[in-house]
């Protein structure tokens, strides 16, 4: 890639699934040579591109030669983002995410064909997904699913409080709906994983065991993750930002690290 200039373009697509338009921003490298192959990063919540600094964070770890060459759609979300967010097929106490199969399907059935079919951008290295907050455990849901498509998932701040119980019904930490659907999984998803909070997502504590929830559910996380065989650091990464807040400034000081852990820099020159 002898220049690191990013593409930037909109596109629409009408999803069945969801009945609505849904409205992406893709970022392509400028050229990509030969014997390199190209990747695929979606990203939820692609309404907050410009904050997370998508564009700038791409050309400079293309000019310094960190990453392969990666195309990121940034999917942005509608005004029905708590239903079409969540755990697909189990929403939570409120009823929050009960259109997180259909989100699931657009992915799926639609996003990915249209990438390939009308964008006509073949992907023939790693596909990875990535969320912030709610938009994180969206994307751990579907990659945890759909380990056949995904390689890669990355999980910041994400919100693994999601519970069937509130806390004031009796509550235990049973009730968290992704911890438990990983324990039921049968199998290993092939997958690799990429998890992030900060020190400062919330003043929370369950528990009162002076540790903010978000902490302690993404731990929880990696420890049902470790009892289905996962390896560390190699399959599952943490990164714990001092200081880091649930706040989109934040996640774009640590975008650049994910990006250069899923898609590190392979070809020879």
């Amino acid at each position: 890639m002898s220049n690191p200039r990013v593409k930037v373009s909109t596109h629409q697509l009408k999803s069945f699934a969801l009945q609505r338009v849904v409205e992406l921003i893709a970022y392509s490298p400028n050229e990509v040579g030969e014997k390199e192959r190209l990747n695929l990063l979606l990203m939820n919540d692609g309404q907050e591109a410009e904050g997370l600094k998508i564009e700038s964070t791409m050309e400079h770890m293309y000019a310094n030669r960190q990453i392969d060459p990666v195309v990121v759609i940034a999917i942005k979300a509608s005004e029905d983002r708590l239903q079409e967010y969540g755990v697909a097929g189990i929403p939570d106490f409120g009823n929050r995410g009960a259109k997180a199969q259909l989100y699931n399907d657009f992915i799926i059935q639609e996003l990915l064909p249209f990438i390939e079919k009308k964008l006509k951008i073949q992907i023939a290295g790693k596909k990875a997904f990535a969320g912030f907050s709610l938009g994180g455990l969206s994307a751990f849901d579907i990659c945890w699913r759909n380990d056949q498509v995904f390689d890669v998932v990355g999980a910041f701040s994400a919100s693994f409080w999601w519970r069937k119980k509130d806390l004031k019904d009796g509550y235990t930490e049973n009730d968290r709906i992704m911890h438990q659907v990983i324990r039921n999984t049968q199998h290993k998803p092939k997958l690799k994983v990429w998890l992030m909070t900060g020190t400062e997502d919330e003043k929370e504590d369950r528990n009162h065991n002076y540790i903010i929830d978000s902490i302690d559910d993404t731990i929880d996380i990696i420890k049902a993750l470790l009892e289905k065989g996962y390896t560390r650091p190699d399959e599952v990464f943490y990164y714990e930002m001092v200081g880091g807040r649930h706040e989109v400034n934040c996640w774009a000081k640590v975008l650049p690290a994910f990006i250069c852990w899923a898609f590190p820099r392979t070809a020879v020159f």
